[in-house]
């Protein structure tokens, strides 16, 4: 692809809605770790009290908290990219993801895995003898290192980021041009909205009937098929209405019906995970429906969501500024204040519900404590995610006298 210049035509406003909801996205993400402490699914560390208490709201969230995410980075990608160029994108990417990764990997992942390592009894040394084994070994009780747990939706973001870039111009025609044409049905006040509520819904179930089966979700970047359709089909639809003002009007007149939805799958699956085991034998047909609600429940959420953001959250001020700042630092931090405390809790044999207090205070603490410090260091503010150099703060304006 030959055009790599920015698009002259481009109009650039802030998005403060989506950017609270960026906020929001990444605080459920982090309490969603905190609470894989505690439910009884296999995950890093566990509390010695792990119980299905807490799976219905998991069950809820899980369905929609990173697909969010990879849609609202389309919608990033797409202003971003039509400012810099498909070429500068690229480098801009690369200049801004390649570092998080690779300090990422080998400083911030690293206690998670001796905490894993050392509950499972697969270890014995203590974390800085661990550190080389490490960065050196290649395998370590089964776990393969370094690695990036919770880091690969940024691995993942960046390599569809550097995919994307040569076809920008090509992205950037089909969304103004086809993609637009064909979102002008969604004006009609009937059909308009059941289409959009079901047509995007349609590639995922294709995913989850032929490719999950076969490629269930690993984060193995090369063999994450399933998983890579997933994220990668949820970016380009948010690359592709990120500028479709017919879409946004949709959202809008959609959101009680999405409510409403959203809210009969949570009843939904409320009496479904209430059901005796006993009861779905040989109603294979009704956990499929369960199935594939459930992804158009994904879809629905987020159109709730982006309605509701529209609607509540279109407002600029100091504490937007500042965690649009510090919200992908906490990302990058918290797993591994979350794993750490809860390696060290979890013997202590407290209640269940002062470990749950314990937890999110000290991943909360840690993550703004971690965020504070990292923002004045200059060598530590790209392997945050921070730009290089803080953006200068506007002076305040002296009043003019007569």
């Amino acid at each position: 692809m030959s055009d790599t210049a920015a698009n002259p035509d481009a109009v650039f406003t802030r998005r403060y809605d989506l950017d609270w909801l960026r906020i929001v996205a990444f605080g459920l993400l982090i309490l969603y770790h905190v609470g894989m402490f505690f439910v009884p699914w296999d995950w890093h560390v566990k509390s010695a009290q792990a119980n299905p208490g807490p799976q219905y709201a998991m069950m809820l969230l899980n369905p929609w908290r990173l697909a969010l995410l990879f849609f609202i980075s389309g919608v990033a990608i797409r202003f971003l990219s039509d400012k810099l160029g498909a070429g500068r994108f690229a480098l801009d990417r690369t200049w801004r993801l390649l570092p998080v990764i690779v300090f990422g990997m080998l400083v911030v992942v690293m206690p998670q895995t001796w905490a894993e390592l050392r509950q499972a009894g697969e270890i014995g040394e203590g974390l800085w003898a661990f550190w080389p084994r490490y960065i050196t070994s290649g395998e370590i009780g089964g776990v393969i290192v370094p690695t990036w747990n919770h880091l690969w939706y940024v691995v993942y973001l960046f390599v569809y980021c550097l995919i994307l870039s040569p076809f920008i111009p090509l992205l950037r025609r089909v969304s103004d041009g086809p993609v637009a044409q064909s979102m002008r049905i969604l004006d009609g006040r009937g059909w308009g909205l059941v289409l959009l509520l079901i047509v995007p819904s349609l590639p995922f179930w294709a995913y989850r009937i032929w490719l999950e089966p076969h490629f269930p979700a690993t984060h193995n970047l090369v063999w994450d098929w399933a998983n890579h359709a997933h994220r990668l089909t949820i970016l380009l639809i948010g690359y592709g209405v990120a500028k479709q003002d017919v879409f946004w009007r949709a959202v809008d007149r959609i959101l009680p019906f999405a409510l409403i939805y959203s809210a009969l799958y949570a009843a939904a699956l409320w009496w479904g995970i209430g059901r005796p085991a006993g009861d779905w034998e040989g109603q294979a047909w009704l956990s499929w429906i369960f199935r594939l609600a459930r992804i158009t429940y994904a879809w629905a959420i987020i159109l709730a969501l982006l309605g509701l953001a529209r609607r509540y959250l279109s407002g600029d001020g100091p504490v937007r500024r500042y965690l649009t700042e510090a919200i992908f630092p906490f990302y990058i931090l918290h797993q591994t204040i979350t794993v750490l405390t809860g390696y060290w809790i979890a013997p202590m044999g407290l209640n269940v519900w002062v470990e749950f207090a314990v937890l999110v205070f000290a991943t909360g603490a840690g993550c703004w404590l971690g965020f504070e410090i990292v923002r004045r260091i200059p060598v530590l503010r790209p392997v945050m995610g921070l730009k290089w150099q803080a953006a200068p703060r506007a002076l305040p304006r002296r009043r003019q006298t007569a």
